[in-house]
């Protein structure tokens, strides 16, 4: 397998510039672990956790340093809709490998139609797929197709909001494809089972405690949907008006 030269070997805090410990979104424990001690990226890295423990945060922040878009797309895009995004971005420094691609793309599932329109209308006479012309998860994977054989980092954002089981396979062998010549990497957040299996990647469990590398049997996710699945009435008859409570044991 050819060795890819990591568009980001390390992210750390911007010296010069830190983020005030009690500032948000510092105040998230996998924010402010990766503030203190730096966090290392592989190949393929991935994040899992439940929702609120700033994911999505950590991703959109690294990739908005990389020089990508918020809402999505490439690097030099610079498609916004509405800004919402944190100031992390501001006090993050990525450290780079010498020679490695500096292009990538950022797929966040929830804004990819306004991604799909922008590229539409600004596409400089490139050809382009017709994304609108698909379903969701077509349209997400075209687009990975399309610009498959560009080098450089890919940053996905909960993708499997716009697949199916069959889409997020597809999905890992697109990725995986461009990881093992040698000409990407991919940083991705999930509440996916199917997605957190991605083969030899670097599975992180995010959540109050902050970041903790994990085994992919041991996720707290993969173990929750098991027990669902082999019981779903156990969690499902003791739900409140809210769908918030869990099986009673």
């Amino acid at each position: 397998m050819p060795r890819t030269r990591l568009p980001i070997r390390r992210v750390e805090e911007y010296a010069p510039d830190p983020l005030p410990r009690g500032a948000w979104p510092a105040t998230l424990a996998p924010v402010r672990q990766l503030l203190d001690d730096g966090f290392d990226l592989d190949p393929v890295t991935v994040f899992v956790g439940d929702n609120g423990v700033g994911k999505s945060t950590l991703v959109e922040a690294i990739a908005i340093a990389f020089g990508m878009g918020p809402e999505g797309g490439s690097t030099m895009s610079g498609h916004s809709t509405r800004p919402s995004e944190s100031q992390l971005w501001e006090h993050l420094v990525l450290v780079r490998e010498p020679g490695a691609a500096k292009s990538g793309f950022f797929l966040r599932a929830e804004t990819m139609h306004g991604v799909f329109t922008y590229l539409e209308q600004h596409g400089g006479g490139r050809p382009e797929p017709v994304f609108h012309e698909r379903s969701h998860g077509e349209s997400f994977l075209d687009f990975v197709i399309d610009r498959s054989q560009w080098p450089g980092l890919w940053i996905l954002d909960e993708p499997e909001s716009a697949l199916s089981f069959s889409g997020c396979l597809a999905l890992i062998g697109l990725l995986q494809s461009i990881v093992e010549t040698g000409r990407g990497q991919v940083l991705l957040s999930t509440h996916s089972p199917v997605l957190a299996a991605f083969p030899g990647a670097a599975v992180h469990e995010v959540g109050p405690w902050g970041i903790r590398r994990t085994a992919w049997q041991d996720l707290d996710l993969v173990r929750d949907q098991r027990a669902f699945l082999a019981a779903p009435e156990r969690y499902l008859r003791h739900l409140d008006a809210g769908g918030r409570d869990g099986p009673r044991r």
